[in-house]
């Protein structure tokens, strides 16, 4: 019993940690929109790089839970695990379509040039 608790705290503090660089990985890329929408188009990539490391560190905790499953060790699907992937997701859609706006905003400005 102590076993699975102890497995059930770690997942539970692994997808804190998931929750929390998707959460920061949309943010800072919702902040590079604005930028964008602004005309400073350095500042918005600068800041698109960061969402970029916040999303990999996201995306490592998501393949770790992966592989273990992989090999055998299977983790216990509960509420908070699957809020943490719907962070992920929304985080990876996010970061998506703004790329493509903020690419639009940067054709708009080059236009009006």
């Amino acid at each position: 019993m102590i076993d699975s608790q102890t497995d059930s705290k770690s997942d539970d503090l692994m997808s804190f940690g998931l929750i929390a660089d998707a959460g920061d990985a949309k943010s800072l890329a919702f902040m590079a929109l604005n930028e964008a929408k602004k005309g400073d188009f350095k500042r918005a990539e600068e800041l698109m790089a960061e969402s970029d490391q916040a999303f990999l560190s996201a995306h490592e905790k998501q393949t770790a839970f992966l592989v273990r499953e992989a090999n055998g060790d299977h983790t216990e699907v509960n509420v908070m695990l699957v809020h943490a992937q719907d962070h992920l997701m929304g985080a990876c859609l996010a970061r998506e379509l703004i790329r493509e706006i903020m690419a639009l905003h940067q054709i708009k400005q080059d236009r009006a040039s």
